[in-house]
């Protein structure tokens, strides 16, 4: 194993949450600090709430307000290149273009 390319192991880094909680763990930095902890998730405390500490829930609930929106917009679209006639996609010969067929 090489010598000197290993980060420093701290053994007694304090962990901080947001909530007030305070723990120690064993890390490469010497102090954290965290969002959320098990003291305060959802998942461990049993509480409905979110979890969105950067308004990832409401961008994407503005997302699915702008698509319900363009929905009858995107359906007339495809019902109107539904109707179109589809071309032939193979190449033309000598004569067909020549006729104008």
């Amino acid at each position: 194993m090489k010598t000197k390319i290993h980060p420093a192991w701290f053994t007694d880094t304090l962990v901080t949450c947001v909530c007030g909680k305070t723990f120690t763990i064993g890390s490469t930095k010497q102090t954290l600090n965290v969002d959320i902890c098990s003291q305060c998730h959802p998942y461990f405390t049993g509480e409905m709430r979110y979890a969105d500490s950067e308004g990832k829930i409401e961008s994407f609930q503005k997302k699915m307000e702008t698509a319900k929106k363009k929905a009858p917009e995107l359906a007339r679209k495809k019902a109107k290149k539904a109707n179109l006639p589809q071309e032939d996609a193979s190449p033309k010969s000598l004569k067909e273009m020549l006729m104008g067929v």
